[in-house]
């Protein structure tokens, strides 16, 4: 199954309901092509590279040091959700960007900073519904370093419990469209 890589700090904010998009533009390693969804369903895999509080807004500092304190032995990671793709758009603008604030935990900092990253390509921003599922400990492979968004694990999972109820998940959609749109 298709794993994206994500901030353990982010991945608890989506876990938590705090956070239902995504913001992207690729890794190093996808400056040609650009962040690409690769997967309408996939897991989140935790990652505790580039992690700081100037990246994160002061509310969800406490995210970043839960993420520190319960990382997973060496050698090993953590599944713990699988999220699906409800839409995605490509934003160029910086003012839809920061009407979105209400969607995720990053600094206001850390949004112009990606933003300023290759600066011709757009945002890439995905609206995630996101399920908790029961965890499922993983060796941490040589094909899984590296700064590339997707990889691909041997995990098989069972759909979940979705983090925010079908009423909730529907109001922020419609905020979300109402801004992209």
């Amino acid at each position: 199954m298709k794993a994206l890589k994500e901030w353990a700090t982010v991945v608890k904010a989506l876990e938590n309901g705090n956070q239902t998009i995504i913001l992207r533009k690729g890794g190093i390693l996808e400056t040609a092509s650009g962040f690409q969804v690769e997967a309408k369903k996939f897991v989140l895999f935790p990652t505790y590279e580039h992690q700081d509080n100037g990246s994160l807004k002061s509310q969800f500092f406490g995210y970043l040091a839960d993420a520190r304190e319960s990382q997973p032995e060496e050698g090993y990671n953590r599944i713990t959700s699988i999220a699906e793709v409800v839409e995605e758009h490509d934003i160029s603008s910086m003012e839809k960007l920061e009407q979105m604030s209400q969607f995720h935990i990053w600094s206001d900092s850390y949004i112009v900073e990606r933003m300023n990253w290759m600066p011709s390509k757009p945002m890439k921003a995905v609206f995630l519904n996101v399920y908790k599922i029961s965890p499922i400990k993983i060796p941490v492979l040589p094909d899984y370093h590296g700064c590339k968004s997707w990889i691909e694990l041997n995990v098989n999972s069972e759909s979940g419990k979705p983090v925010l109820s079908d009423t909730e998940l529907q109001k922020q959609l419609a905020e979300f469209r109402r801004i992209v749109n």
